[in-house]
């Protein structure tokens, strides 16, 4: 059994990093692996609930990098494993987390003003919809039945120095996340500087979208499936 002061991370999947990949599509774990190696040394970093909290589990212990959540935690571990579990020791999406040491804890509204005051380094969150000019909305759908959720995504958007979003590149239906405009409710406006997905990671830059690194599709079909224009790191 793992003590609670020794908190474990997942062993990082190994994908290739280069554009042109010919493996297939990334899973949830390996996007969350490649976005905790761009993650800068001792940066201070919000991961949003979802699927960015899954970051957590896959970096490296001697990162130095500072977790902050919106329910008033810095230096959040991994999420906690068997034995582990405090049920009064959760991130913000109610996930059991661990503690790292030196961690702190402090009031909501404390929390916010870290947020809104720039004090983050870096946010990675999940996404609806990113559009070509860096614009976010992962709050709404716009659907009639659809609950909404903002939460503390506007204020990270716009008072992070730099947002990453990790999202799948297209629904469930086949329709594109990344888009020349958002039909999607907006939480911020050009505020994402970076979109991690399962076929591709994607700069948003004043220039336009560049392709860093693709996952099992080729460039030409990248181009054809999305309805924006796309450079590829190399050309």
């Amino acid at each position: 059994m793992t003590s609670t002061n020794e908190p474990t991370r997942r062993n990082e999947p190994t994908r290739p990093n280069g554009p042109g990949d010919e493996q297939g599509p990334l899973g949830k774990h390996e996007i969350a692996a490649l976005i905790a190696r761009d993650v800068p040394r001792g940066a201070f970093v919000n991961l949003g609930i979802g699927q960015p909290t899954l970051v957590a589990d896959h970096l490296s212990a001697d990162s130095g990098v500072v977790l902050h959540t919106e329910n008033g935690m810095l230096n959040m571990g991994p999420a906690a494993q068997e034995g582990q579990i405090d049920p009064d020791l959760t991130n913000a999406g109610k996930v059991p987390v661990t503690e790292l040491p030196g961690a702190a804890y402090f009031h909501h509204a404390d929390s916010f003003a870290m947020m809104r005051g720039g004090h983050l380094d870096l946010c990675v969150l999940g996404a609806f919809q990113v559009s070509a000019g860096g614009d976010l909305a992962n709050w709404h759908t716009g659907a009639p039945d659809a609950i909404p959720a903002v939460g503390g995504a506007m204020d990270l958007a716009i008072g992070a120095k730099k947002v990453f979003v990790m999202m799948t590149l297209f629904t469930k239906d086949g329709t594109p996340k990344l888009v020349p405009e958002c039909s999607c409710p907006l939480t911020g406006l050009g505020c994402v500087d970076r979109v991690y997905t399962d076929l591709a990671v994607f700069d948003i830059t004043p220039r336009g979208i560049t392709v860093t690194r693709t996952f099992g599709i080729t460039p030409d079909e990248l181009s054809a499936r999305l309805e924006v224009p796309l450079t590829f790191a190399g050309e």
